[in-house]
């Protein structure tokens, strides 16, 4: 946005752990009084509503179905282009599918905004597809892929630190949140059958605490080491450091099921193999690119197994991981982004 001249004021919720990063825009971060659920929500939209009406705009841009409300109100009130962009499918989180009025609150709301919206994203062609047929909405499909510069400043630095098998213990890595259905207990479990390998957990999230405590009851912590929220400039040197990357969500809900991780992205570009599920999205993805492989049973052995497997070869993988980094980066998403900014309706 800032590439195609845009002033950016970010907007959201103050964290208690914020991670100390250099912001090229601007920021405004709300001390929130209530933590979580209705309170929390109605909190942060009525703050945005009225931040969002007072501040000086040529553009909106919700984030997500929960800031969405705000964004649209004052969309309409002030004449304002807006643009949703659907991180995931929010009302088929993993969260959301025992709490059935929670649920049902969240799609009555969306059944509302979303015939009413002109310029929508999310992030594959499955999501896009299914939001386009089901709110008769046109929605365009941007991925959320890295730099291709960056791709190349990891390869040379794996290239530098890569090491023989002898020397050390391999590497296991997950990036990402740690919440329901991520898969990351099937990772932990597997590590009883690898005592040769280290796996590296990066991230956190709603069940940190009953990880670190699985890991502790399984006397693993010799080997699974939680390195908490890293900033992008932190992990983009560490990835490389691994031999193999995990992304094995499970299929709790329709959100999961057609997900393409970003983590997987950041593997490619981090010049790993990974193993994913057997989700319809990412094992397209890895069958066709060849950059790994897909996990068919979900228990700790075969996951183990098939770590070896991928280990025993992961150098095999170099070549098609280079394929899909030059095809699967920001350099080329990019251009699909400009043009959905150039066509949004009365944007001057």
């Amino acid at each position: 946005m800032q590439e195609l001249g845009f002033e950016i004021l970010l907007i959201g919720r103050s964290s208690r752990d914020p991670l100390k990063r250099k912001r090229a825009h601007k920021t405004k971060q709300y001390r929130m009084i209530f933590k979580k659920g209705f309170l929390f929500y109605a909190e942060f939209n009525t703050r945005l509503f009225w931040t969002l009406l007072k501040e000086k705009k040529s553009l909106l841009y919700a984030n997500d179905l929960d800031t969405l409300l705000p964004n649209f109100l004052v969309a309409k009130i002030s004449r304002t282009p807006l643009v949703y962009d659907s991180h995931e499918y929010f009302t088929e989180v993993p969260e959301l599918q025992n709490r059935s009025f929670v649920k049902s609150f969240w799609e009555k709301l969306e059944a509302w905004l979303f015939p009413r919206l002109n310029n929508v994203i999310t992030v594959n062609d499955k999501l896009a597809e299914i939001y386009s047929k089901k709110y008769k909405v046109h929605v365009t499909a941007i991925r959320n892929v890295p730099r291709l510069i960056e791709a190349e400043i990891l390869k040379t630095a794996e290239e530098t630190v890569e090491k023989s098998d002898e020397e050390s213990k391999q590497i296991l890595i997950y990036q990402g949140a740690l919440n329901l259905g991520r898969g990351i207990e099937l990772m932990i479990d597997c590590m009883e059958f690898l005592p040769d390998v280290e796996l590296l957990i990066a991230g956190q999230g709603d069940i940190s605490e009953e990880l670190k405590i699985r890991v502790k009851n399984k006397d693993l912590s010799e080997s699974i080491h939680f390195l908490g929220r890293l900033i992008p400039t932190e992990l983009i040197k560490l990835t490389p450091n691994a031999s193999l990357g995990f992304s094995l969500e499970e299929d709790l809900g329709l959100n999961y099921r057609y997900a393409l991780p970003n983590k997987i992205f950041d593997y490619i570009h981090a010049g790993i193999p990974v193993i994913v599920s057997d989700l319809p999205i990412m094992s397209k993805l890895v069958l066709e690119t060849r950059i790994g492989e897909v996990l068919k049973e979900r228990s700790p052995r075969a996951l183990a197994d098939l770590v070896r497997e991928v280990l025993l070869k992961h150098k095999s993988y170099k070549k098609n991981l280079c394929k899909a980094a030059r095809k699967f980066n920001w350099n080329e998403e990019k251009k699909v982004f400009q043009k959905f900014i150039d066509r949004i309706e009365n944007l001057d």
